[in-house]
């Protein structure tokens, strides 16, 4: 579908002078219908999908699902066919690489969870019982790391959108690897030296891992989306699972750091993974453990700066047509006003999750103490973590996989994982006893594992897709990087919170969040699944230019609104008819724009994303009769116009 803007500042004529419908040809109206109304989301009678009784629906989504379905299918098969290998390419280069930076600071941050047991072990009088080290930095380390992700997804969201993406996802990759360097190198004269430089590398990396976040996510979705006027099939039907596609590189990270923690503690500690630990053992294991992705990361550095040279390129199309340069502070003031209940949708919804994603880690240590209760071996937790990085795999899998199946989608998705995580923390906190026991254990295993389950495939893929697919191009990495920021404060709560509290109190407290973020994301998420981006651009050009009342277009179809908005009255302006006559006001808008500009012999400069090849010569020859321009001579030909319609 095309996307030609609502031709600000002078906006679409709708005073009837054009009638454009009723003067049509029946091949020009087939035309039409073919720009403006594809067969992905409208169905054989132009009704949009949403628009269908529940029967025609569910028949049109299963059709559209299976022809892509089989057309994918081939191509695969066809890649395969011609070289074996090509399908892995093509897995790597778009969904591997555009993730790259999650997966590498995914492998960081598990790794510092994991070390810590180590350091207990090793380090047991400071890292332990803190007499030789100051209790505070103990915990700081935890809070440090915390505190430097929510600078980092707040600072780089704005730099974000103020410089571009392309400069804060180079920035990023330059922070991790010093970060990596400085957490590699830590040392100190004193074991509380160490500790005390150990938790400001933390911080330092953690600014990257921050901004890393709001990059990553606007950047794959607006290269998944394009830079121009046309909307591509892959955008509608794929968007979500190309971004939560690298979102899920975050537990391949997670897995692999797992794995090369387990290798490198045998290596260095004579093959056994048994205490007693020697230190040398303990600071080898961690600091090559650090040193690894130090390397990755600076390809990763490389890769942005000679490989990634368009990947701001819709925010630059976005500034230009709003004639913006610099930071837009108008569209962050209309987004506080027009997309405010958004914004407790995506940072509340964040911040409960993070509770949860950090309360996880409390079915394991009790259920440890039950099997093995004079186990003191850090090994049998990490082959633990393995196993639950392996479940957490399949929930991430399962959700790129659905989340743009528009009879599930983002929404529920993100509601059922809410509530299916409550029911798992909820059930044994009043039944503690029982399930810490050798009679309840199993269950309690089984409870930890569907829990990390539920949450990758529900609110934590969820909430990295939305908290950048509900907003507009120009502010999207802020309202990302401010969401997530919310979420980490989610995660330092329980950091807080589970020191001063014992454990059944915490599996009492935990399950609550659930029902929040189940509550603020059916009252004020709208449900993007389905929804074509350009559309929603589009209707953001109208609220920019102040007539938002005047977009009656799917953007604004209750189906892609939150309840509140429904509630608000938002979607009383929907009107199909209205919305099409308008798009082809706007495609004459554009179209007599070029013509006078060819006029005028001023050609386009390399950012204009005007395409003259996007009109067949029946739409030329419709804008042409019907023109009011006095520019376009009405026996003008255009021979410059192909044929072809250059729609994917």
């Amino acid at each position: 579908m095309t996307d030609y803007g609502p031709a600000a500042p002078h906006g679409p004529d709708m005073t009837g002078t054009h009638n454009p419908i009723h003067t049509m040809t029946m091949n020009e109206r087939q035309i039409f219908d073919y720009l403006i109304k594809p067969d992905d989301i409208y169905d054989s009678n132009g009704v949009y999908w949403a628009d269908l009784p529940l029967g025609q629906r569910v028949k049109f989504i299963l059709d559209v699902d299976g022809r892509e379905t089989k057309r994918e299918s081939s191509n695969v098969w066809s890649m395969f066919k011609a070289d074996p290998l090509s399908p892995v390419a093509y897995y790597f280069k778009n969904m591997v690489l555009p993730g790259a930076g999650l997966g590498l600071e995914g492998y960081v941050l598990f790794s510092i969870g994991n070390v810590k047991p180590l350091f207990q072990k090793t380090f047991k009088s400071c890292w332990d019982t803190a007499k030789v080290c100051n209790a505070t930095w103990i915990y700081a380390v935890d809070y440090l790391e915390i505190c430097g992700i929510i600078v980092g997804q707040i600072l780089v969201g704005i730099l974000g959108d103020w410089l571009g993406r392309r400069w804060g996802l180079i920035q990023d990759a330059v922070i991790m690897f010093l970060g990596l360097i400085m957490l590699t190198a830590s040392w100190g004269v004193t074991l509380n030296g160490w500790v005390i430089c150990y938790a400001w590398s933390l911080f330092f990396y953690g600014i990257g891992v921050g901004g890393e976040y709001p990059m990553t996510a606007t950047s794959g979705m607006e290269n998944a989306v394009g830079s121009g006027k046309v909307s591509t099939k892959e955008d509608r039907l794929h968007r979500g699972r190309k971004v939560t596609s690298a979102f899920l590189m975050q537990g391949w990270g997670q897995f692999f750091n797992q794995v090369i923690l387990i290798l490198l503690l045998l290596i260095f500690h004579h093959g056994s993974g048994n205490p007693p630990y020697s230190e040398l053992a303990a600071q080898w294991t961690y600091r090559v453990s650090f040193a690894i992705p130090a390397v990755g990361t600076l390809w990763l550095v490389y890769y942005r700066t000679y490989k990634m040279k368009a990947a701001g390129k819709q925010l630059a199309a976005a500034k230009k047509n709003s004639k913006v340069t610099g930071y837009d502070t108008q569209s962050l003031k209309l987004t506080f006003t027009y997309f405010g209940p958004r914004l407790i949708a995506t940072a509340g919804a964040w911040y409960a999750n993070d509770v949860f994603f950090y309360g996880n880690k409390l079915f394991q240590g009790e259920f440890i103490k039950t099997i093995s209760p004079e186990n003191s071996s850090v090994m049998e937790g990490w082959l633990y973590n393995l196993i639950n990085v392996g479940v957490s795999l399949v929930g991430y899998y399962l959700a790129s996989f659905f989340i743009d199946n528009k009879l599930y989608g983002r929404k529920n998705m993100q509601m059922i994982g809410f509530l299916m995580d409550f029911i798992l923390f909820v059930v044994p906190a009043f039944r503690f006893d029982y399930y810490k026991s050798k009679a309840g254990v199993g269950a309690f295993q089984a409870m930890y594992f569907l829990s990390s389950f539920f949450n990758q495939l529900g609110p934590n893929a969820v909430t990295f897709l939305v908290a950048a697919e509900v907003y507009p191009t120009p502010i999207r990495a802020t309202a990302h990087g401010f969401s997530a920021a919310c979420g980490k404060l989610g995660a330092l709560t329980a950091a807080v919170l589970y020191n001063y509290i014992d454990t059944q109190t915490k599996f009492y407290v935990v399950p609550w969040f659930g029902l929040a973020g189940m509550l603020v994301t059916f009252l004020f998420l709208p449900d993007t699944t389905g929804l074509d981006l350009k559309e929603q651009e589009r209707r953001w050009q109208f609220l920019r230019a102040g007539r938002g009342d005047e977009y009656h277009g799917i953007a604004v179809h209750p189906q892609h609104l939150s309840l509140w908005e429904r509630f608000r009255g938002v979607g009383k302006y929907y009107d199909p008819e209205a919305d099409y006559a308008q798009k082809i006001e706007e495609m004459r808008s554009d179209w007599e724009r070029t013509q006078a500009r060819k006029a005028d012999e001023k050609g386009r400069d390399e950012h204009d994303d005007a395409d003259d090849t996007l009109y067949s010569s029946d739409v030329s020859t419709f804008f042409e009769k019907t023109s009011r321009s006095p520019v376009i001579p009405a026996n003008e030909k255009y021979g410059d116009f192909g044929p072809d319609l250059k729609v994917q």
